[in-house]
């Protein structure tokens, strides 16, 4: 193989030159039959990560990617910009959780590249370091965490580069030390929670924990350990071989909780559908053999989330209501089509419901604005949170014992802040212990907000973010960067981005396309960009790019378009259907083959946001929304840089791999096509030192290509 690969020597001398000499990648042709329909695939054997041959190229992409970027000047200028910007917010704070005096919360100093766990005893001020992750393994993170009901034991979850393979550790609060139990492997987005009295804790079990093993998010069971004992003794509480009439797919997952009065044990089996069948029985029976469960939410119910208060399930649903309501029924006998609405449908959307301990929270967003309301437990009367203007969320700090909500607003241009409220005296002040010292210059003196709708390809209107300079030159001579993502109904909301402001300071324009596929205008919106109705989000898209460029932010010559994970099927179609409208695509460990992505650990819990391939009629969708097979010899393709996370296990490093390799091998635009691999990192990392090391070279390159003069190598 040595005689495949370039050596550094030649790499220097090609940054002047308009061809790039990538390592070779050999076409092997393998072709699928899509029912009737033939697609050859020249990448397939890429997909073998355990091969020698694959590892081999992913390390020779690497190093080239990486001898090209180290020459691009200043993009260490951009990876020390975006530490001083970190710094300058102070030290950042996650949600906190209150036990009696005690706030635990996880916080990253501005000079520290990850988080660690603290304490703080309200009635002192005082701050105690309760963990460092640094001292447990070697490139450990602490993904989640949760105390036990009397404050006596924390349980850590632990991930490690970027993995979401994880393992559980509980901490004894008294000693600092780690109790005998190791749990794992866990899922980083799965619930774990205590008994009340402190001796069991509940988790979902993953049935491995190999990243390349097929079987990686299947087969899931929901457990219940007893704490001092060996997991092999730990005791299924739903999972589908255990229990046959509960009807789990393969590829679901069971997650186990409380109410929050512990009268109910909850199961859900979860998937990328919200609409996910619910089942309860009392919490007396967690203890039994076998739990004799009782569904009380079927998918068809479109019921997204519920509370349970003694005999009260509330519920948030789109049914007959794309936009949303809150009901009301009985816990014992559900009726949800002759419900009580407590909340009916509006012109906005209610995103999101939560319990306090005599109040149910839900938010209320026109995509731009997201305020708060709360909903007495008791008489079902409604206020309004008094909270400023721009993005607010919020989580209970107890929700078992008080009401005290810890929220948190954002803005386009404002540093996100958090604010303390409580219900009983209704007011909403700026919190004193979760906000750092932060010294942010003004971006309002130096950049506009504007808020559009864009006419998309269907006539329907799409909502669009600008961010610009205030001495913007509207001619098409300044660089813009669009991103979009469109996909489980996921809004993309106003937020502050210290990355995205140190791309601000370079004179780019910032967008964001509202893209259907989201939640920004309900349901509907997430359907219309679903399945037969995939093309829309990149439509948007390209919609809205093209008003950038018609409105002369923008020129074709100067557009970054940027679409991450599910955004990767927004970008790698933008790019195949409109390849002269942008200048540069970053593709960020996208989904770019959609036809070949079924087959990795996560494909088949994609099946109801995409469709699956067993299905003639989704087949066809399938092959339309994938873009790797869409890329045609000869044409002139824009700059790409295509990143993967060596340890990605939601967008398996193969698939974004495969879509730079044939846009290597096909472009005709003498433009550059770079897979960024980065091994220390998955989806995403919560390190600090790796997130601005990789986005400083992304955003080097991207502003390279786009020719902004301070980013433009010496030719040789």
């Amino acid at each position: 193989m040595k005689n495949v690969f370039l050596t550094g020597c030649l790499f220097l001398s090609q940054i002047g030159f308009a061809q790039f000499n990538y390592p070779k990648t050999p076409e092997k042709p393998a072709t699928d039959d899509y029912f009737g329909t033939k697609i050859t695939d020249n990448y397939q054997w890429l997909e073998d990560l355990k091969s020698p041959e694959v590892k081999t190229w992913f390390k020779a992409q690497s190093d080239y990617s990486h001898i090209i970027i180290d020459k691009i000047p200043n993009r260490d200028a951009l990876y020390n910009r975006m530490k001083q910007v970190q710094e300058m917010g102070g030290d950042s704070y996650g949600y906190a959780t209150q036990r009696g005096n005690l706030y635990f919360y996880v916080k990253t100093k501005k000079n520290e590249k990850l988080s660690k766990l603290y304490a703080k005893d309200v009635s002192t001020g005082k701050e105690i370091l309760i963990f460092d992750p640094e001292t447990y393994k070697k490139d450990a993170q602490i993904t989640n965490f949760t105390v036990d009901t009397k404050g006596n034991q924390i349980a850590l979850l632990f991930s490690k580069s970027g993995s979401e393979i994880c393992e559980l550790r509980i901490l004894d609060l008294k000693t600092k030390k780690f109790l005998d139990d190791v749990l794992a492997p866990i899922w980083s987005e799965f619930n774990f929670e205590f008994t009340p009295d402190g001796r069991y804790i509940t988790y979902t079990k993953m049935s491995t924990g190999d990243p390349n093993s097929n079987m990686l998010l299947k087969e899931m069971k929901a457990m219940i350990h007893q704490i001092g004992t060996n997991q092999d003794k730990d005791i299924v509480l739903g999972a589908r071989e255990e229990y046959p009439e509960l009807n789990i797919l393969t590829e679901q997952f069971p997650e186990v909780s409380f109410s929050d009065d512990y009268k109910s044990i909850i199961l859900r089996i979860g998937s990328t559908k919200s609409e996910s069948p619910v089942f309860y029985a009392p919490f007396s029976s967690i203890k039994d053999k076998k739990i004799k469960w009782k569904q009380i939410v079927k998918p068809s119910d479109d019921i997204v989330q519920t509370f349970i208060s003694g005999d009260q399930l509330f519920f948030l649903s789109h049914k007959n209501a794309p936009n949303y309501k809150i009901g009301l029924t009985s816990l014992s006998n559900p009726d949800f089509d002759n419900a009580k609405v407590i909340v009916p449908e509006s012109s906005s959307v209610i995103t999101s419901i939560h319990s306090s301990k005599n109040y149910l929270v839900y938010s209320l967003s026109n995509g731009i604005i997201q305020d708060k309301y709360l909903i007495d437990l008791k008489t079902l009367t409604r206020k309004k949170a008094p909270l400023p203007s721009g993005i607010n969320n919020s989580v209970a700090l107890n929700a078992r014992e008080n009401d005290n909500l810890q929220c948190y607003n954002s803005n386009w241009l404002t540093p996100a802040t958090f604010y303390d409220y409580s219900p009983e005296n209704d007011k909403a002040i700026k919190s004193k212990y979760f906000n750092g010292d932060s010294n942010y210059p003004d971006y309002y003196a130096s950049y506009e907000v504007k808020e559009v709708e864009v006419k998309s390809h269907d006539g329907t209107m799409v909502p669009l973010s600008i961010i610009y300079p205030k001495n913007i030159k509207m001619d098409g001579s300044t660089p813009a960067y669009i991103t979009g993502y469109g996909g489980y109904g996921i809004s993309s909301t106003p937020r502050f981005s210290n990355r995205l402001s140190v791309l601000l300071e370079q004179g780019t324009v910032v967008a964001v396309a509202h893209v259907r596929g989201g939640g920004e205008k309900g349901e509907n919106w997430h359907k219309d960009g679903m399945k037969a109705k995939k093309p829309n989000t990149w439509k948007d898209f390209i919609a809205c790019s093209e008003y950038l460029v018609n409105q002369k932010y923008t020129s074709p010559s100067k557009l970054i378009g940027n679409g991450g994970s599910m955004g990767g099927v927004l970008i790698g179609r933008a790019i195949t259907e409109r390849p002269d409208l942008f200048a540069v695509a970053i593709a960020e460990v996208g989904m770019t083959n959609v036809l070949r992505s079924q087959n990795s650990a996560n494909g088949a819990n994609q099946i109801p946001e995409v469709g699956s391939l067993k299905d003639p009629e989704d087949t066809k969708h399938l092959i339309e929304m994938d873009a790797q097979s869409k890329v045609k010899k000869g044409i002139k393709y824009p700059a790409v840089i295509v990143s993967t996370g060596m340890n990605d296990s939601r967008i398996t490093p193969w698939e974004p791999a495969k879509f730079a390799a044939v846009l290597q091998n096909s472009t005709s635009s003498g433009k550059p096509v770079l897979l960024y691999a980065n091994y220390e990192n998955g989806h995403f990392t919560s390190d600090l030192e790796v997130v601005f090391k990789e986005y400083a070279d992304i955003f080097a390159f991207a502003l390279w290509q786009v020719g902004h003069p301070k980013f433009q190598p010496a030719k040789k």
